[in-house]
């Protein structure tokens, strides 16, 4: 029992272990935030800061990329606070400054996570909401996609060009068609009128050489019809 206890330890500290290194292995991963493909990203915050307290928040930075961030105090106390950012190396490039608002911006960072820190230790009983505003924008990755916009609309247009020709001929063939059912709606009653006028007429002549037969074969007859009247008085 006490054999089996110490394996179920073992195995439980073996996962632990391995859990632990793949927590470490995902984290390493995924350093690097899912925006980072991204042109330009902006972000709006108001937060509010306790009395006495000082709050910091991290953005990162592409290399090459242009950082800029501002922040002002909407509410509370004297409406100002401090305001500090510091670099990725850990220099600090904004030192505090305790005012209503204040900004920062690096044309062309060298990549990493930004610091931005609000100051509220002056004021001990009144706290702040500030309102925080950071931009990262990325001038080249602008550029690819005007690029592509270019590329996409030169294919906009090709592509618009070529419905335009389609519905073009296809409204041709329509109008071909028209025509044509029109032609044969013409030609099947001309047709009818002929097969009509054909069959009256046939029934017409039909009717005058049965009416003409009758009255031949009536005269006929009337000359080989013998009087026997006038026949005994003669004799």
């Amino acid at each position: 029992m006490v054999k089996c206890s110490a394996t179920f330890v073992g195995c439980f500290v073996s996962s632990f272990v391995f859990f632990c290194i793949l927590l470490c292995e995902t984290g390493a991963q995924s350093t690097v935030p899912w925006y980072e493909n991204l042109p330009a990203v902006a972000m709006d915050y108001k937060v509010h800061i306790d009395p006495g307290k000082e709050d910091c928040y991290f953005q990162y930075v592409n290399p090459g990329a242009t950082f800029y961030v501002s922040f002002q105090v909407v509410r509370g106390g004297d409406g100002m606070a401090g305001f500090a950012v510091r670099h990725p190396s850990g220099q600090i490039v904004h030192p505090y400054q305790w005012k209503p608002n204040s900004e920062y911006q690096d044309q062309t960072s060298t990549g990493g996570y930004y610091s931005v820190c609000i100051d509220n230790q002056f004021s001990r009983f009144a706290g702040k909401l500030v309102n925080i505003y950071i931009t990262v924008v990325r001038y080249d990755m602008w550029e690819k996609y005007t690029k592509e916009i270019d590329e996409l609309n030169m294919n906009m247009e090709n592509f618009t060009n070529t419905i335009v020709t389609v519905d073009r001929n296809i409204n041709d063939i329509l109008q071909y068609q028209h025509h044509s059912r029109a032609r044969e709606a013409w030609d099947f009653n001309l047709l009818q009128d002929n097969n009509t006028y054909v069959v009256r007429w046939s029934i017409i002549q039909i009717i005058v050489i049965m009416a003409t037969t009758a009255v031949q074969v009536y005269f006929v007859r009337k000359l080989f019809d013998i009087k026997t009247g006038s026949s005994r008085s003669r004799i």
